[in-house]
């Protein structure tokens, strides 16, 4: 391994351990402070906490990844860099922090890294927030899942998307995408692929003739839009100026709502692939992302 894998690897490596568990020790013991007897339970909560904080340093098959880095020279990877994993059976949290690996541009990277972590760390704070306040009034049940998936990765573009599932009581899922440009090591926003904001106008009207399509032909569909009879006050008018995307592999714009966000619940995260013709003449650059 070279010099440079092992000084990413000590990098992050020396990250400090997020401090959750310091969270809910000294939670238990205000706790304690206030009601003598419950001590015992607080420190139990505290105990069955078991974070496990994988990383690059503890996995094999992240160890097995980084070995083969050489081999191939300095390629952007996306590498699951740490977990937290807790289960009791009424309260779950499985939750995958990626890390991207190899970019030049370190602001970029390091940038982008910091945002994962602190995202996966705030899951979890979160998560055990919500478990104790349950186990205060009585139980319940609550879950929380997230991880990522490479949806394109080739020689000029890489999009990541990292999912959150929350379960309480029903499940909410929410997805997020990021867009790097390999070769220029910039991230890709959205307004940044075009002219002018005339992109909201084009992309939103597009959308619209999808869903009326869509429901024309799956009465199993459902999106509010107007023009279309459903029992909603709101229905969907624009795209906002930073709507979610991604570039799929075959260098189309794909535009992302979130659960709830234009369909009822049931529909969960949809998308809609944006014909390259009806966006030809608001490009940026014809051709350099989407083809």
């Amino acid at each position: 391994m070279n010099e440079k894998i092992e000084q990413m690897k000590q990098h992050y490596m020396d990250i400090p351990i997020p401090k959750e568990l310091d969270f809910i020790v000294n939670k238990a013991i205000k706790q304690n402070k206030k009601k003598k007897n419950n001590f015992k339970w607080g420190f139990a909560v505290a105990a069955a906490a078991i974070l496990f904080v994988t990383g690059i340093n503890t996995s094999p098959t992240l160890a097995h990844a980084l070995s083969e880095v050489p081999l191939v020279g300095d390629v952007v990877k996306v590498l699951t860099f740490r977990e937290y994993k807790f289960n009791d059976g009424t309260y779950k949290a499985n939750l995958e922090v990626p890390v991207i690996t190899n970019l030049d541009n370190k602001t970029l990277e390091n940038t982008l890294n910091n945002k994962y972590l602190e995202e996966g760390k705030k899951l979890y704070a979160d998560f055990m927030i919500e478990m104790e306040s349950l186990k205060e009034n009585g139980g319940g049940h609550v879950g929380v899942e997230s991880g990522y998936v490479i949806k394109t990765d080739n020689d000029h573009i890489l999009s990541v998307g990292r999912y959150v599932v929350n379960t309480v009581g029903s499940s909410s899922t929410t997805f997020k995408y990021d867009t790097i440009d390999k070769k220029k090591q910039l991230l890709i926003t959205l307004p940044s692929l075009f002219k002018d904001e005339a992109y909201i106008r084009v992309i939103s009207e597009n959308v619209k003739e999808q869903m009326k399509e869509q429901m024309k032909r799956d009465p199993q569909k459902i999106y509010w839009v107007e023009g279309v009879s459903n029992k909603v006050n709101s229905y969907f008018k624009t795209i906002t100026k930073d709507q979610n995307f991604y570039i799929n592999t075959n260098g189309q714009l794909v535009i992302s709502f979130q659960k709830y966000e234009v369909s009822p619940g049931y529909m969960g995260v949809v998308e809609f692939i944006i014909p390259t013709s009806v966006l030809s003449d608001i490009l940026t650059m014809k051709g350099e992302y989407i083809q």
